[in-house]
């Protein structure tokens, strides 16, 4: 073997170990879409495509029947679309709020993954929200909102900063955080990008992370010039645990002043 050959099959071994590094864990995905299907009391599994992978989505229709509006909801670090903290009482209770939900599934990877890990699967989500909102447009939803979590809500932003997409009309950000050292992810950056209206909702017992970055996110944000607003819940944590139901109205709230 010729040195040149050598270095070419080196460079690209390098690139595939690279490429199944910062691939999304496909039989992870696969586990607790097995578990979701199994277990599921509210709403309907759906499969959208998302550049030749299919991942789990599960929509629930709006109780009334209208499906105009409708909520992408976003879970967080290395978790699943019915999640039970925040994510399944989201997205079951804001049904009966007038609005359908669609929770999809996000990258994820091993639970021994340091979330830092992640960031190169940041652009891996452009194409899951595309596939959900085409998903809601094309099942009679046009009144779109993004109601994420955690590291859902940082990759949620990524994805608006960097979108021209129209079809997000507003963004909801759950214990977000600014600390992420590479800035083409961090979420103060995108926040600096997003021109829709945001609302950001955190707990005062919230990851440290969260806390810390909570003015460097209002900074940031204000600079982009849109509709944006910062919520503290007294006494919530990262997962509003016993404090759901407040998040919940106050998500709800915050969405009828979008109406007007």
């Amino acid at each position: 073997m010729t040195k040149n050959l050598k270095f070419l099959v080196l460079f690209y071994v390098s690139l595939l170990l690279v490429s199944t590094a910062t691939a999304t864990d496909v039989a992870k995905e696969k586990r607790w879409a097995d578990q979701i299907i199994d277990g599921l009391m509210d709403g309907e599994p759906v499969w959208l495509n998302a550049a030749g992978h299919e991942f789990l989505a599960i929509d629930t229709p709006n109780s009334e029947g209208n499906q105009n509006k409708a909520l992408i909801v976003v879970h967080g670090i290395g978790v699943h679309p019915n999640w039970d903290q925040i994510i399944q009482p989201m997205r079951v209770e804001m049904t009966e709020r007038g609005w359908r939900t669609l929770s999809i599934q996000m990258p994820i990877l091993p639970n021994e993954a340091e979330s830092r890990e992640y960031f190169p699967l940041f652009y891996q989500t452009p194409k899951r929200f595309q596939a959900a909102i085409q998903y809601l447009k094309s099942t009679g939803s046009s009144d779109i909102t993004i109601v994420a979590h955690s590291l859902g809500s940082a990759m949620s932003a990524f994805y608006l900063a960097k979108s021209n997409d129209q079809s997000i009309r507003a963004f909801v950000a759950i214990g977000l955080n600014a600390a992420q050292q590479n800035k083409s992810v961090n979420a103060a950056s995108s926040l600096e990008k997003i021109s829709i209206p945001v609302l950001e909702i955190y707990g005062s017992k919230d990851l440290p992370q969260v806390l810390e970055t909570a003015e460097k996110r209002s900074i940031a944000a204000q600079k982009s010039g849109n509709i944006y607003s910062q919520k503290v819940v007294e006494g919530a944590n990262h997962f509003f645990d016993e404090h759901t139901d407040i998040l919940i109205d106050e998500v709800s709230e915050w969405l009828a002043t979008q109406d007007k």
